[in-house]
């Protein structure tokens, strides 16, 4: 069984609907993810050994969902050469390197720098998904992509952002989860999306543990109080429901769709610091959220009409409408 080719090849319009709106359950969790993990990466001082407890949380949820459903489980066996060495590379690429560089850029880096580089992600994808899975952008879509840019100067003040080693590695970080993003996007067409993101966890928590390993740190797990180990079962399990339903949403929708919609978790922790500390944010920063969110819908609508549209064209074109 190989990789199945994605290009040019138009998106069912029910799959889309349904990818976009998984999108947006993951954008909501992960909203949610990040203001915890704020809290929780303090409880367990040493960044690597957070995110590989965290991880593996999370991979033994998705590897027992995995276990638990037989439609998907039965597919491992049928699995080909190729696609093992796709899931393998998406374990290093996507769940395990760019983490270890990004909560430890995290640790150095300056918090505005840090959301604005995270925060391009979509761009990346856009400029990797054109040429390599072929997805078009029409100006309505590049609009709102340029509104999503363009929205983090009210987010972000350009004279807060600096650039260092933690910067560096939060750069590196985003750009290898990009390359996740194609590679899942080429592979999951063909393979369960359970089967995808328990691999991208499973196979990822191997070179966790060995990182911890190398580097002497295994010991450290020891020492994690009951109260690291209560936020790690939290954020785990928010770690799970957002690979779940992020590859789920990368199965059905393009690429480019489903990391714009991923913006929107940005305002969901706004809000939730908001309510947390009892203090409206700044009016420059509100509108800012609040131009993400019109960005995000903007181009989830773009692209759920242009199915539509080149349905009613081909319609047209064949004397059927």
């Amino acid at each position: 069984m190989a990789i199945r080719d994605t290009r040019r090849r138009p998106v069912p319009a029910d799959n889309l609907r349904l990818g976009i709106g998984l999108a947006a359950t993951t954008a909501l969790i992960s909203g949610v993810a990040v203001f915890l993990n704020a809290n929780g990466v303090k409880q367990v001082p040493d960044p690597a050994v957070y995110t590989t407890l965290k991880n593996g949380v999370a991979a033994i949820v998705l590897i027992t969902l995995l276990a638990a459903t037989p439609s998907s489980r039965r597919m491992i066996p049928a699995l080909s050469r190729r696609q093992w060495l796709a899931l393998a590379s998406i374990g290093v690429i996507g769940g395990s390197v760019p983490f270890l560089l990004f909560f430890g850029g995290l640790a150095q880096a300056s918090a505005p720098s840090a959301a604005f580089i995270h925060k391009t992600l979509f761009v990346w994808v856009a400029l990797l998904a054109l040429p390599l899975l072929g997805e078009r952008l029409g100006w309505p879509q590049l609009a709102a992509m340029a509104l999503l840019l363009g929205s983090q100067v009210l987010l972000v003040n350009p004279a807060d952002v600096r650039w260092g080693s933690g910067e560096t590695m939060i750069a590196a970080a985003t750009l290898l989860w990009s390359m996740e993003v194609i590679l899942a996007r080429r592979l999951l067409p063909a393979i369960p999306s359970l089967v995808g993101g328990a691999a991208r966890l499973g196979l990822g928590l191997v070179v966790l543990v060995a990182y911890l390993a190398i580097s002497g740190r295994l010991a450290a797990i020891g020492a994690v109080s009951a109260s690291g180990w209560v936020w790690i079962l939290v954020t785990g399990l928010l770690l799970a429901g957002y690979v779940a339903t992020w590859y789920a949403a990368l199965k059905r929708a393009p690429a480019t769709i489903v990391t714009s919609v991923l913006v929107a978790a940005a305002p969901v922790t706004a809000g939730l610091t908001a309510i947390g500390s009892g203090a409206l944010p700044a009016p420059a920063t509100a509108l800012g959220h609040g131009l993400v969110l019109v960005g995000a819908g903007a181009l989830a609508w773009a692209g759920l009409r242009a199915p539509r549209a080149a349905s009613r064209a081909a319609s047209r074109a064949y004397g059927t409408g």
